[in-house]
């Protein structure tokens, strides 16, 4: 099994960001009648895309060296990102075409922030920059509150 070195993680984490940009502005376009829910996913959209730049610039500046205790985090890293949301044959986008209803994508999006969480997790406790990823955590976070919060309008 091959090692993941940093790069390769903060790389995964720029390709996670660009997924998570396509997924919402294909549901903002594909939701458009529905006002607050596609006001909702064009905001997610441009806060991923504003992820996607910081660990663009994080990829710049991280060393090449493996982090202390590299091997634990790599292996959770690992696990994440070879986990059926990630590479199985449900990963994000090839599952967008069975998001049929507004239920279905907020429930889906809940599923990709969670996921994204998780990695985001491992890769501020695997480098020194630790302030700039849990910025992005943070961000996160209350993207799950947003869309737990819509979701709680579907039992209404």
């Amino acid at each position: 099994m091959k090692q993941f070195s940093i790069r390769e993680v903060i790389d995964q984490a720029v390709q996670t960001e660009k997924l998570g940009y396509q997924f919402y502005t294909t549901m903002a376009q594909q939701f458009k009648e529905e006002s607050g829910l596609s006001k909702l996913f064009t905001t997610l959209a441009e806060k991923e895309l504003r992820h996607e730049k910081t660990f663009s610039e994080l990829a710049g500046i991280i060393k090449d060296e493996e982090p202390v205790n590299w091997e634990e985090a790599e292996q959770y890293l690992r696990a994440i990102v070879e986990s059926e949301f990630f590479l199985g044959k449900n990963k994000s986008l090839p599952s967008m075409a069975q998001v049929i209803t507004a239920e279905d994508a907020v429930n889906f999006a809940l599923g990709f922030e969670k996921e994204t969480l998780l990695y985001f997790y491992g890769i501020r406790d695997a480098v020194k920059e630790k302030e700039i990823v849990e910025e992005i955590i943070n961000e996160e976070r209350s993207h799950i509150m947003w869309l737990n919060t819509f979701k709680g309008t579907f039992r209404k």
